[in-house]
């Protein structure tokens, strides 16, 4: 099974990227992650984020897939009806075509419009990853 989680490219350069990632109650993966209460699984949010970091390094990487994370941390929920900010930047390519990434995502919810007096965006998941070629 396989789920897009970049909708829109908004920003990239050769070391950034920013996507952004509409949840909506369509999403399979909701319907038992929580009953009652629907929220984005963690694990999609890094893979948004991984999704987004294969953007950025682009087709002549060829196929990478996640080799480590570390200092993931979750903040926020992420419920049907907002949508998710991720900016993820190229921290240091490697031996052997790993590529090492800083990830950040932030909860973008519709009700908080840009510039308002409220809360500022919260972060939704942050960390460090390193993307790998498939080992055969």
């Amino acid at each position: 099974m396989h789920f897009r989680l970049v909708d829109t490219i908004l920003e990239r350069s050769q070391t950034r990227i920013v996507t952004l990632k509409h949840v909506s109650n369509a999403e399979e993966y909701l319907l038992d992650h929580f009953p009652g209460y629907p929220v984005l699984p963690g694990v999609m949010m890094l893979e948004a984020m991984v999704q987004a970091a294969r953007e950025l390094a682009g087709p002549d990487e060829g196929p990478l897939v996640l080799g480590q994370v570390r200092a993931l941390k979750y903040g926020a929920f992420v419920r049907p009806g907002s949508s998710l900010r991720v900016e993820v930047d190229l921290h240091k390519r490697q031996a052997e075509g790993v590529i090492e990434f800083k990830g950040e995502a932030l909860l973008v919810r519709p009700e908080v419009s840009p510039g308002s007096t409220g809360e500022g965006p919260k972060v939704a998941v942050s960390g460090r990853f390193a993307l790998r070629p498939i080992r055969r």
